[in-house]
């Protein structure tokens, strides 16, 4: 699968919202599986299932 590149736009309790900054998709993930530094606002790269922080 191909890299992918979302923003963190809500964090509801345990749960994220992400929207995918090129289709416009949104996705609700799991905070567990996101960068535990995660927040409203944040970039976050998706690649081989892992997601990590865009500085």
């Amino acid at each position: 699968m191909e890299p992918r590149t979302y923003k963190v736009t809500k964090i509801d309790g345990d749960y994220a919202h992400l929207l995918n900054v090129d289709s416009g998709e949104e996705l609700l993930m799991a905070r567990a599986l996101i960068p535990e530094e995660s927040d409203e606002g944040t970039m976050l790269h998706w690649e081989n299932f892992v997601y990590t922080v865009i500085e």
